[in-house]
């Protein structure tokens, strides 16, 4: 019997992985909103994500905080906790419990693509892994991220009078993109929405250069003609949009591999940037952990829980609620 249930609590010590509500104890994965919730009394974290979480909701939207850096081993009565990159956003973590001779990974929210604005993904072997499975069908096949900087810088330089407008969610995505376009040797200032200032602005003071960037506030109408703006993917059809000259609208995202996605949107250029495994590298780490037994969280579980079940693996869909599609994908 797994010493972790199907609600992610660990009975032993009474702890919670990414609770959806108020806990005495909790464990956060990453700063995401569907991950990381305001009002626990104690959180273990990595020390990144407990800054997230503070320039989000507050020095005070958790009772107390203690920090836990990754491959650093903390007891608790006969549980031991680990943290380990989980490669999805800056300070983003797999939680590693061991009970006894039992190894079980929570995943969280993980990617195993380059990316220079977190810590890279690392493969924990274990007996049972709990893996996400946002991206959980065949039919999601991941193109490398900077051959999609590449058409965005194209379709800048063959629209010079137009300002083009990413809608990217604030944390993580928006951070990457312009860290791929500085990578792609992008160096013009790249203008941001207000909501994207803060967390950008955290970034950096954690280490991650981004470049010159500037609010679209301190930029005229005229100025923003051949330039590029990130902003909330709700605010490219608003009409905050209607200062920039004759915008292209895009999306980064790991659903702009759905056309029809990108047609709801308005989205006249996707781009198929995505924060999380796709198909192929979610069975990838399901081999390579070694685990027996998988359990599958938020996502598309069912066709994950049956390629599982066809490599001989014992496998169930745990059907948590509340990890919702906050852009951030």
């Amino acid at each position: 019997m797994a010493f972790l249930n199907h609600e992610l609590h660990i009975g032993r010590i009474n702890t919670y992985v990414d609770p959806r509500q108020p806990q005495e104890r909790a464990i956060i994965t990453h700063g995401h909103a569907d991950h990381a919730r305001w009002g626990h009394k104690k959180v273990l974290a990595t020390p990144e994500t407990i800054a997230v979480m503070q320039a989000r909701y507050g020095l005070d939207c958790a009772g107390s905080f203690q920090p836990l850096n990754y491959g650093e081993r903390l007891e608790i009565d006969d549980v031991a906790i680990t943290l380990f990159p989980a490669g999805h956003i800056l300070g983003s973590a797999q939680v590693l419990l061991e009970h006894k001779d039992c190894r079980i990974v929570v995943t969280g929210d993980y990617k195993r693509g380059a990316d220079r604005t977190c810590t890279p993904f690392e493969l924990v072997p274990c007996d049972i892994l709990v893996t996400e499975a946002t991206f959980g069908l065949p039919v999601f096949q991941h193109p490398d991220p900077a051959l999609e900087i590449n058409r965005l810088l194209e379709s800048v330089a063959a629209n010079k009078e137009r300002a083009h407008l990413i809608g990217a969610y604030s944390l993580g995505k928006t951070q990457r993109v312009i860290k791929l376009l500085r990578e792609s040797g992008y160096d013009d200032p790249i203008y941001l929405h207000g909501a994207q200032v803060k967390l950008c602005t955290l970034y950096q003071q954690l280490g991650i250069d981004l470049g010159e960037l500037v609010p679209v506030s301190e930029a005229t109408k005229d100025s923003l003609a051949g330039t590029i703006t990130i902003a909330p993917p709700s605010a490219l059809k608003d009409r905050w949009s209607r200062r920039f000259p004759d915008p292209v609208p895009a999306m980064a995202s790991g659903w702009m591999s759905v056309k029809q996605r990108a047609k709801q949107s308005g989205v006249e250029l996707p781009l198929v940037i995505s924060d999380h495994c796709d198909w192929n590298e979610l069975l990838q780490t399901v081999k390579e952990t070694g685990a027996h037994t998988i359990w599958v969280t938020h996502g598309r579980e069912d066709a994950l829980v049956y390629a599982c079940q066809r490599m001989g693996l014992a496998a169930e869909p745990l059907s948590l609620q509340g990890y919702e599609d906050e852009g951030e994908e």
